[in-house]
């Protein structure tokens, strides 16, 4: 299998029932879409392992679901809290104004000013507004390792440019 870009869209939860099913955890936008992507990639013993979803349905507030080659309980015992990935090129494009999380990993932050803040080394979900947590290589003038930048379109984030790499932020440095 070539080795391409895998990115985490969910993960297996424990078996259901006796014949190999599994409780499935979407991370996806719409949970139901994680059925929409081909194949899925599933860590095993260290190592990603193709897997096709041979069935799937609706179970209570949440999903299960059936992979090829998993026909027993104890086979899908043994895939429980695994993470569900898929090729990163099978994920639908973007506008020109669109990006995934994904891609915001790495960028460099920049203020307004010209102030590089650091890369972004995370991003968290805090149900107000998502937040950019920003790494400084070493403790800058203002004695900050890392910031929390939040991810305020328009009001804090200013650009994205994808192909230099850069987020320009209206923010304090000294924050």
């Amino acid at each position: 299998m070539s080795e391409q870009e895998k990115v985490v869209v969910g993960k297996l939860g424990s078996s259901y029932g006796i014949r190999g099913w599994l409780k499935v955890f979407s991370y996806t936008e719409n949970a139901e879409s994680i059925f929409d992507y081909k194949p899925w990639f599933i860590k095993v013993r260290g190592e990603w392992q193709e897997f096709q979803v041979e069935d799937w349905k609706r179970h209570g507030q949440g999903w299960v679901g059936k992979l090829n080659g998993l026909d027993q309980r104890e086979d899908a015992q043994a895939m429980t809290n695994a993470e569900i990935a898929i090729n990163a090129d099978v994920l639908p494009a973007l506008s020109d104004e669109e990006f995934y999380w994904r891609e915001l990993f790495g960028m460099e932050v920049f203020t307004t000013q010209g102030y590089n803040l650091g890369k972004v080394t995370d991003i968290l979900e805090t149900g107000s507004n998502d937040v950019l947590v920003v790494a400084a290589n070493v403790k800058d003038a203002f004695g900050k390792k890392e910031r929390l930048v939040p991810f305020l379109d328009g009001q804090v984030i200013k650009l994205i440019d994808r192909s230099a790499q850069r987020i320009e932020v209206d923010w304090d440095p000294g924050f």
